[in-house]
């Protein structure tokens, strides 16, 4: 009797499945994901926005490590001279020192800012491409949701391959003109 009830709710169980697969069909409830790193490098144009900004952010390095060499050659100055400072003098040094450090703080931040918008410039146009064509695939395959498992914490740890648009998203960006 156990087994004829198990078997009955199995086959209750199943037909309530089915009937949400068709359900969800029918009113648009598919879902799919997407690697957005991978359509990402797979992007005309993004190799060498990449390359722009690697070669843009070198020079802000090296421009931030000779403003670190400055200071640093003014603090091994001040350590080597100090015993021969007088005390106001020594206090007057240690001021302009503390001074220097903040200028360089701030030109740092300067500079980080300046990245942080040189990449915006680059990328944004590249990511609105991306996002247009992911919505159009959205839209035409009446996807209710389209998620992004190359963004830590996605929540994805597991998914059907067939559910896996990046090739369709990569497909069309190559096809069609910037």
């Amino acid at each position: 009797m156990k087994k004829l009830v198990s078997v009955a709710l199995l086959a209750v169980l199943a037909v309530v499945a089915v009937g949400q697969r068709a359900q969800a069909q029918q009113t648009g409830s598919k879902i799919a994901f997407v690697n957005t790193q991978l359509i990402l490098k797979e992007t005309p144009g993004f190799a060498q926005a990449e390359s722009t900004f690697t070669r843009e952010v070198d020079g802000y390095r090296a421009q931030a490590a000779r403003l670190q060499s400055t200071l640093d050659s003014a603090a091994s100055a001040f350590t080597r001279d100090q015993v021969l400072l007088s005390p106001s003098a020594r206090e007057a040094k240690r001021k302009e020192l503390e001074t220097q450090q903040q200028q360089l703080e701030a030109q740092m931040n300067d500079l980080r800012d300046k990245a942080n918008q040189r990449q915006d410039e680059l990328l944004n146009p590249i990511t609105a491409r991306i996002q247009t064509v992911i919505d159009g695939i959205r839209a035409e395959g009446n996807y209710a949701m389209i998620f992004d498992i190359a963004t830590l914490g996605s929540g994805v740890i597991s998914a059907d391959r067939a559910l896996d648009l990046t090739q369709t998203v990569i497909q069309r960006l190559q096809a069609t003109p910037r």
